[in-house]
């Protein structure tokens, strides 16, 4: 519920999570909201500072340019990797993510400017398993990191992708016709392309400062 409530912007990028406040707002005790802060904390949807505690980790230009380079850097290597090592099982779970994804409702009917948490899952799954191909588990596990510290960008760039009307299925697809025909260098395009994007709209939006 946490993570829901960072990822869905009802808690704030640098926002102060006080212990009190959110044992009453989720009625657990201490421990558990301890715990789940440590996760985010490793998922980098929380920072912990010294002496002043926990707080949602906050979003910036520079940081985002940083997260952007490292992605378009570290995934298409593991990605060129999938394509060279990975068999027909691996195009079948691509091909059954990218189906699942492509079934998924994009919004909710209470909240049409925010994505569903359902189809957040779903992205986070097919983003994954598009490496799972990789025989090398140090550079998938980079990757994922990666992935999991550009999720709060991501929600926030939602509002601009729907209005710049943004085929995200599209460019989903596109991916992955690139992987079943065994074409590296379009895959690798196709997906830095793809995560740029989400950068750039956020960039000219002025939404990340």
């Amino acid at each position: 519920m946490l993570r829901g409530d960072i990822l869905s912007g009802r808690l704030v990028p640098g926002q102060k999570l006080a212990f009190a406040e959110l044992c009453t707002r989720y009625s657990v005790s201490v421990g558990v909201i301890r715990e789940a802060l440590s996760r985010l904390v490793e998922q980098d949807l929380v920072r912990a500072a010294p002496q002043q505690g926990f707080f949602v980790t906050a979003i910036s230009r520079t940081d985002l340019l940083h997260l952007t380079e490292a992605r378009c850097e570290i995934e298409p290597i593991a990605l060129r990797h999938a394509i060279t090592d990975g068999d027909i099982l691996w195009e079948s779970e691509v091909l059954a993510a990218h189906h699942r994804l492509a079934n998924a409702p994009l919004v909710t009917s209470d909240a049409p400017d925010r994505l569903s948490e359902e189809w957040a899952e779903r992205h986070s799954v097919f983003h994954e398993t598009l490496l799972l191909g990789c025989e090398n588990p140090r550079l998938r596990a980079i990757a994922g990191q990666l992935r999991a510290s550009a999720e709060l960008y991501r929600r926030w760039s939602f509002p601009m992708d729907h209005e710049q009307h943004r085929d995200i299925a599209g460019e989903h697809a596109s991916i992955v016709d690139a992987i079943l025909a065994r074409d590296a260098d379009l895959a690798v395009k196709r997906l830095v392309e793809h995560i740029s994007t989400t950068t750039a709209l956020l960039l000219e939006s002025g939404a990340v400062e």
